[in-house]
């Protein structure tokens, strides 16, 4: 008899988009679920928390936690949410150096212990963490992947099918470039039910739409007042797990390091990736209109700026 052996996916970082990362994996048997936080107790506590969940919520998931990084061993997958949320009287430029020192032991841990992982980076500022990571860990392009496109683009979709008055299940939009102000919603692009979205709303709806997604992290920040949004980013970050751990060959807009592609070189950008068994399979190249061009420009160069920024630091 052959025993089929479950995937493994390590979640770094225990906090509430890890710890419900670790959540929605488990309660899917997407894999077993190890849980890693420098504070011990969180990790082990969560995690047992969880696998109590299981009897009630009828999956059979392992879910451990731990602190050491040798427990990530035989990772297929490892999510990092790790990292510190930006706090008052804190500059950018502090929260950058404060998060690339956090990212840099990680990838650290997981260089040593899960060499032959795929690496989703969750930890923001995003774009630049992803770089940080990349640099680190030495991987290959394909297996260091940044989530906030699908998370991006999930914000849109809600926002589109409240005003549309539709199904979530039949928007079908992504949001390309970096992850901040500077994204680019790409409503052109975007359908319901296979109809464009203009058969459904006004230019200046669709307008406000793609404004409020820009802001779609610092709503939730403002209503929340001490944290930011949990559910869907683990949702997102999961989806890719899913994406790579299921061998699906899924197009989803993710973060990827370009090599070229859209005239941009050695920088990560949200772009639309195809996901499977070995991590980025591909990078799927749009031709864009002038505008859309000029926007993603823009946001190349913000990208840019954080980067070069980044590169100026010792961390």
């Amino acid at each position: 008899m052959i025993e089929h052996k479950r995937k493994k996916l390590s979640v770094i970082g225990s906090g509430f988009v890890g710890s419900t990362c670790a959540h929605w994996a488990a309660s899917q048997e997407l894999a077993d679920v190890m849980l890693l936080d420098i504070n011990e107790g969180s990790a082990k506590g969560k995690a047992l928390d969880l696998a109590q969940a299981a009897p009630v919520m009828n999956f059979n998931s392992l879910v451990s936690g731990t602190s050491q990084y040798k427990d990530i061993a035989n990772s297929d997958v490892i999510i990092i949410t790790a990292g510190m949320a930006r706090k008052p009287g804190m500059s950018r430029d502090d929260l950058l150096k404060t998060n690339a020192s956090i990212m840099k032991k990680v990838c650290q841990g997981i260089k040593e212990h899960a060499p032959q992982s795929i690496v989703i980076v969750v930890s923001n500022p995003l774009d630049a963490m992803a770089f940080v990571a990349k640099e680190t860990l030495g991987f290959p392009a394909n297996r260091v992947i940044g989530m906030a496109g699908i998370l991006d683009s999930a914000r849109f979709k809600t926002f589109i099918a409240e005003a549309a008055n539709v199904s979530v299940e039949d928007v079908h939009a992504f949001v390309l470039g970096g992850h901040g102000d500077t994204m680019v919603p790409m409503p052109n692009h975007c359908s319901i039910g296979g109809a464009p979205l203009s058969s459904f709303l006004s230019k200046e709806k669709i307008e406000s739409i793609i404004d409020r997604t820009r802001k779609g992290g610092a709503e939730i920040v403002g209503l929340l007042k001490t944290g930011s949004a949990y559910y869907a980013p683990a949702a997102s970050a999961v989806q890719m797990a899913t994406a790579i751990l299921k061998n699906q060959h899924r197009v989803l807009p993710c973060a990827a390091f370009l090599q070229g592609e859209y005239g941009v070189k050695d920088l990560f950008l949200g772009v639309l990736c195809q996901l499977g068994g070995t991590g980025l399979e591909k990078v799927v190249e749009l031709k864009l209109n002038s505008t859309e061009q000029s926007q993603l420009d823009n946001s190349v160069s913000a990208v840019k700026e954080l980067v070069n920024t980044l590169k100026s630091m010792d961390y």
